[in-house]
């Protein structure tokens, strides 16, 4: 029987990752939280929020495998063994989700459905004034691969588009900035701002009171990534004095939001539950496979996550 496989997450039971897995790899030893048998034998583990100190528990440990196209669940914890390679997955599916989520929030506030729900609730026949595509600029927080998907669908839908990354980065059609410079530029510029940032050392709490109040007065934003780049305190001052007309939010500070926290009820924020994207193995394992197999036989991983930076 070739390396033990664990399977370490509780939001499914890993079935359909192991029958996506021995498709291409033939019979494995799959093994879930529940019944993990001998660590010895586990050399990958494919990861989603692990308890701490379970991976570095696994002696023979020789891979590991985000579950998630963010690695923040991983890399906060300290007792990750040295040396071991963590990579991360490449979801075509995921990203197409994401995507779907921005532009369905951005659609929204941009044609003012809330406000007609609003009218349509007190049999008000009230057209709100129209605010042209081209004079609604929407600015994307991160360039990697799913800012770089949503970016190029708004750009195609006629919003002047424009993205920041923390390198330079030039893209067809958006129009990009770098850098502290480029991120004050960025946000004077965003009508409708979008965080798909990784979460990091340098962009935890980027999104600050200095942060809002860069945006122009009226400003929409969504945040799809991590709920850590979000000062909560300052986003809710914003969206109270008006400078911000709303917030859509699927990532907290906390996960499950608690029941008493002013999100749940401000009547300028849509909260969703951390789905802006779920990981489909179907879509989701070529790449896993591919680096089992380059493990297996001593090829360079693809993928691969640098600890210090964070992605």
């Amino acid at each position: 029987m070739p390396d033990a496989i664990a399977y370490i997450s509780r939001d499914t039971d890993g079935q359909l990752w192991k029958k996506a897995l021995e498709a291409a790899l033939g019979p494995i030893d799959f093994r879930t939280l529940d019944n993990l048998g001998d660590k010895a034998d586990i050399e990958v583990a494919l990861a989603w929020k692990p308890p701490a100190g379970l991976i570095a528990s696994f002696p023979n440990i020789r891979l590991i495998v985000s579950l998630g196209m963010g690695v923040d669940h991983l890399l906060a914890e300290d007792e990750l063994p040295a040396g071991v390679p963590i990579v991360r997955i490449m979801d075509d599916g995921l990203v197409g989700q994401m995507s779907e989520y921005a532009i369905y929030w951005a659609l929204r506030h941009h044609r003012d459905i809330d406000k007609y729900a609003a009218s349509q609730r007190t049999k008000q026949w009230k057209p709100e004034e129209f605010v042209d595509t081209l004079h609604r600029r929407v600015g994307i927080l991160g360039l990697g691969t799913i800012g770089q998907d949503t970016a190029a669908k708004f750009a195609a839908l006629g919003f002047p588009t424009a993205g920041w990354s923390r390198t330079q980065k030039t893209l067809p059609g958006i129009e990009t900035f770098h850098g502290p410079d480029g991120f004050k530029r960025l946000l004077a510029r965003s009508d409708i701002l979008i965080d798909v940032l990784p979460l990091t050392r340098d962009t935890r709490g980027l999104l600050d009171a200095a942060a809002f109040a860069a945006l122009p007065k009226g400003a929409y934003f969504i945040n799809m990534a991590r709920g850590g780049h979000v000062v909560d305190e300052a986003l809710l001052a914003a969206l109270d004095s008006g400078h911000l007309s709303g917030a859509t939010l699927d990532v907290f500070n906390q996960e499950p939001l608690p029941p008493e926290h002013r999100y749940w009820t401000h009547p300028k924020v849509h909260v969703t539950p951390h789905v802006a994207g779920a990981t489909n193995p179907r879509t989701a394992s070529p790449g896993v496979i591919e680096n089992i197999k380059r493990r297996r036989t001593g090829q360079t991983l693809i993928h691969t996550v640098d600890p210090k930076s964070g992605y």
